[in-house]
Parts: structure tokens; sequence; C-alpha cells
């Protein structure tokens, strides 16, 4: 794959795709608690907190521990921010993964 294309196509899906997810359940980001992105690199998810306009602190992050862990990213910073106590009940989660084959999936959930 070329690096480069397919950073700048991450970045373009994880705020296309948070929008139209976020839009269409009547949301707006600032009512967005926690988000929890695919964790391919650093660089990517930091561009995509400056595109979306979202507080660093509401996202997830666990590359420096674990490196990208591909399909388990979504659920391994669910997992972690659940036992940290990130999140109670009530509030918005938004998930975004993405991987082989250029797929993806996004939700937006109530906890």
């Amino acid at each position: 794959m070329d690096g480069r294309p397919v950073s700048k196509w991450a970045v373009r899906l994880l705020e296309d795709s948070s929008r139209q997810v976020v839009e269409a359940a009547g949301f707006d980001t600032t009512q967005i608690d926690l988000w929890l992105f695919h964790q391919a690199n650093i660089r990517i998810l930091d561009a995509a907190c400056d595109a979306l306009r979202i507080d660093r602190s509401k996202v997830v992050t666990h590359l420096d521990r674990y490196g990208n862990t591909s399909a388990g990213s979504v659920p391994i910073a669910l997992d972690e921010s659940l036992r940290a106590g990130r999140f109670k009940r009530g509030d918005s989660l938004l998930m975004c993964g993405f991987g082989g084959g250029l797929s993806w999936g996004t939700a937006l959930m109530r906890w």
C-alpha cells in the first residue's frame, strides 16, 4: 500500500464518517463524551482530531503501549476506557475503525 494516500484516506474517513454518524443521530461533535478510533498511527489520530475540532482529552489513545492493534483497536480502547472509568452510564461514545481492503465502520452509542 502507498502510505501517504492511505493515511490521507484514513483521516478523511475518520472525519467524514464520524460527522455523518453524529449528524444522523441529531448530535454535534461537542456532545460526544469519548472518541474511540482505530489506532493506526498517532499522526492520523492527531489530524482527525484537528479536522473534527475535538479535544484530545476525549480521544482514547493506546498506540504508545501496543502499537497498531488492527481490528482490536476499538475493542481494546473500549475495554481500557471502561476499566479506567473514562465514561459512565448515559455517555455518548463514538467508535470508528478501518482496515483490510479499506473497509470501515462507525457507530455512535449511548452507554
